[in-house]
């Protein structure tokens, strides 16, 4: 056993101890006090990710009581984050002594913004590809061929239907509304059928090559639209 004056201790001044029991340092500054750009290049481990990302899954399939509660609910943590991304990159997107650049305006930059600054934040790479709907000019998909989120996650057979990407869909979803651009939904879809679908050629193909492929499918609310519309006339 060791002996008293061996044990590691922490200095008297560096930790105060609150009533409730929490630990602040003593110089009383927290991670708001940090500066923003001070970690904007800083890459966190794919197996930390993997661990915190599916702890989070399993606590939330306790909570549920099928697969579309649990997406429900993962969407509804991946949403707070997604308001608070997007304050957060458009600071960093601003020039040093200039102010921070200012929300997107139209529909199409705030879409530009998601599949590029936004994704590459989050994978380091932009979405592989954006479309307006042919059945919607309310809908908008994004896709991502293989979704981090989705590379460390094995779903049994019996939830083959379920996508964790749903998170990703909640932080897109927060952006949208944070941005002033009001959604009805934005939910992730497995796509591709294993015998080709009904429709385009080369469906099988593509669900080879992508078995993971996503495609988050954003609803936007009619008055974002009506908006749009009157923006365009007074250009």
């Amino acid at each position: 056993m060791a002996s008293p004056a061996s044990t590691p201790s922490v200095p008297s001044q560096a930790l105060r101890i609150a009533p409730s029991g929490l630990r602040y340092p003593t110089n009383k500054k927290t991670i708001y006090d940090r500066n923003l750009n001070r970690t904007r290049n800083a890459e966190l481990s794919r197996a930390a990710f993997a661990f915190l990302f599916i702890e989070m899954i399993n606590y939330a399939q306790r909570q549920v009581k099928g697969i579309t509660d649990l997406e429900k609910r993962l969407n509804n943590q991946g949403y707070p984050l997604g308001l608070k991304l997007l304050d957060l990159l458009l600071s960093r997107s601003s020039t040093p002594g200039q102010p921070p650049t200012t929300r997107p305006t139209r529909l199409l930059s705030l879409l530009q913004f998601i599949t590029t600054t936004l994704w590459k934040a989050l994978f380091g790479r932009p979405a592989d590809a954006l479309e307006r709907s042919a059945a919607s000019p309310a809908e908008y998909m994004i896709s991502d061929n293989e979704p981090l989120v989705n590379t460390f996650v094995s779903v049994p057979r019996e939830m083959s239907q379920l996508n964790c990407a749903a998170y990703v869909a909640g932080v897109v979803e927060g952006v949208c509304d944070g941005a002033g651009f009001r959604t009805v939904s934005v939910s992730a879809h497995w796509t591709g059928n294993e015998d080709g679908g009904s429709g385009a050629a080369g469906g099988g193909r593509e669900k080879v090559m992508w078995p993971g492929k996503t495609v988050f499918l954003i609803r936007f609310a009619k008055e974002v639209l009506e908006r749009e519309e009157m923006l365009g006339k007074a250009l």
